[in-house]
């Protein structure tokens, strides 16, 4: 009897179809073209990490290309200047400011104000637009024979030509403040105090030269404003935007939404999105979109505002990590993702999928820094 040969035939026949099959689909692949990885960007990335380093990457290749060593220690709070060529940067410590040209990827400038016994912790500072001065929040601990003796908190001015602190800035209604929200005008003429109101302060005598009552409320039937997170990294200056906080008195509930200042307008042009919710803020380079993170235990979701249109955009939930920071790329393709460890983060702005991570050498320890092309325009103020 002929044995058959269907039961042969049927699976060398199934192997050369599945055999044909994907070689016409690896040709096809090879011919379509490939989705771009996140149009790639063509800025500077500056972040500051262990030991005693800042690591300086380039947007394209996502690639680090050097380092700037540190001299106060481990860089912890840090500033960008007006024309983006310093850095101001507090170390870990919080006792001692250092000055880097970036250029060069030279420290060209450091002080501390703690001397002997006494220790002077920097709470806060503001560099000045033109680089004459840096605000500083101090506060002091003095060790003596039994006791600790605690300074209050105090705002100065550091002269950075004379290496000394020139004057004492007065609080406002003589009433101390544990911390500061603090802008200054581009051309660095006047100083921007946020308290209930805009207090203006001058740069030559620091004394309050006006005042803008934003406390009032800005339309029948609302609460006064509380300024919120802030990102001026693509900002116009003389300008402000970020989420707004307002209290509705009917219903005695908090209302955050998004608001854009004109400092020297003095006008608020602000639009509500919802209850108030933890939501970070982070501008995009057009300036007609903006990013937000939801940060909540277990439940991390990317925010999006159409600042062009007023409305909210796409919501996403994804999966996070506990702590996070976010900044939009120079060109607003990318979403970066960092804090809290060596690596960064990439996602697509537009889908929020999530691309790949630029994994470092060390932990990070400060903000960072999304530094343009220099054919781009400077910000107002870091």
């Amino acid at each position: 009897m002929r044995p058959s040969t269907r039961t042969i035939a049927g699976p060398l026949r199934i192997a050369a179809l599945v055999a044909a099959a994907a070689a016409v689909l690896g040709a096809a692949a090879q011919r379509a073209p490939k989705a771009p990885a996140a149009a790639a960007a063509s800025g500077t990335l500056y972040i500051g990490g262990w030991p005693n380093k800042i690591f300086v990457l380039d947007e394209a290749t996502e690639k680090v290309t050097g380092t700037i060593d540190v001299k106060s220690g481990v860089p912890s709070r840090m500033t960008l200047s007006k024309d983006r060529k310093k850095f101001y940067l507090v170390n870990s410590l919080g006792e001692e400011v250092e000055i880097i040209d970036i250029p060069s990827h030279q420290s060209v400038d450091r002080f501390t104000l703690s001397e002997g016994r006494k220790k002077v912790r920097i709470r806060g500072m503001i560099p000045d637009p033109l680089d004459r001065f840096v605000l500083l929040l101090i506060k002091s601990a003095e060790k003596k024979i039994d006791r600790f003796e605690i300074g209050a908190p105090t705002l100065v001015v550091y002269d950075l030509k004379q290496h000394k602190i020139s004057r004492t800035v007065p609080w406002p209604n003589n009433e101390e403040r544990e911390g500061v929200n603090i802008l200054m005008s581009p051309d660095g003429k006047l100083l921007y105090f946020f308290a209930d109101d805009v207090l203006i302060y001058d740069t030559t005598e620091f004394k309050q030269v006006d005042k803008w009552e934003m406390s009032r409320p800005a339309e029948e039937g609302m609460g006064r404003f509380d300024f919120g997170p802030r990102d001026t990294t693509y900002e116009e200056p003389g300008f402000y935007s970020g989420i707004f906080v307002v209290q509705d008195p009917v219903q005695n509930r908090r209302i955050m939404g998004i608001a854009r200042v004109n400092l020297a307008a003095k006008n608020v042009d602000f639009w509500p999105l919802g209850p108030q919710r933890g939501v970070g803020f982070s501008l995009a380079p057009d300036r007609k979109r903006a990013y937000g993170l939801l940060q909540e235990i277990g439940h991390y979701e990317f925010w999006s505002f159409d600042l062009e249109h007023h409305k909210l955009g796409p919501r996403t939930e994804f999966a996070g990590r506990p702590r996070m920071a976010l900044r939009t790329s120079s060109n607003g393709k990318v979403l970066y993702i960092y804090q809290a460890g060596n690596t960064i983060d990439l996602y697509d702005a537009a889908t929020y999928k999530y691309l790949r991570t630029i994994t470092l050498d060390a932990d990070t320890t400060t903000e960072l820094f999304v530094v343009p092309p220099a054919s781009a325009a400077a910000p107002s103020q870091q």
